[in-house]
């Protein structure tokens, strides 16, 4: 994951509480995917991402302050979760194509709204919308975005299913 693909300076529009949140759920996806390419433990990954991202400057640019609270619930619970939550992601996946085959930064993304989806009072639309919307930040010109929106309707269905 590079630092091109982490959240800029909310819109004006969009309240900084708002915007937290959804910095939140980009880091939780980059931590996971980090955790999962060097299999470092969450502990530490939320300490680097909590001093050296959120709300950092660089050259390069500015990150987003994150919501501390909700990126490290995400992480722990994708973590504590994880065969629960692959398990369910296995259900809503085509029988071709398991969790182990799919991209690792789409794994971290299903284990992240699914530890929101079933830890959180979200609103499910809410988490699947910006799910899809970090998709789309990490797959601007792919499909990537449609599968995402499918897969996560299908997990939501079974792990809330009192949403619907």
């Amino acid at each position: 994951m590079t630092q091109g693909n982490s959240p800029k300076a909310a819109p004006k529009a969009v309240n900084a509480k708002t915007q937290a949140r959804s910095a939140a759920r980009l880091y939780a996806v980059q931590a996971l995917f980090q955790m999962e390419q060097s299999d470092v433990n969450f502990d530490k990954v939320i300490a680097e991402f909590e001093e050296h991202r959120f709300g950092a400057t660089y050259e390069e640019g500015e990150f987003a302050e994150g919501d501390t609270k909700l990126f490290r619930m995400m992480v722990r619970e994708a973590v504590n979760n994880q065969a629960k939550i692959d398990q369910a992601t296995d259900r809503a996946l085509v029988a071709k194509w398991p969790i182990a085959r799919i991209d690792p930064t789409l794994r971290a993304l299903f284990r992240a709204s699914a530890a929101e989806m079933t830890e959180s009072k979200t609103p499910i639309k809410v988490v699947i919308n910006e799910f899809v919307d970090v998709a789309r930040a990490f797959f601007p010109e792919g499909r990537e975005a449609s599968f995402v929106n499918a897969v996560l309707d299908h997990m939501a269905r079974e792990l809330r299913p009192e949403a619907f």
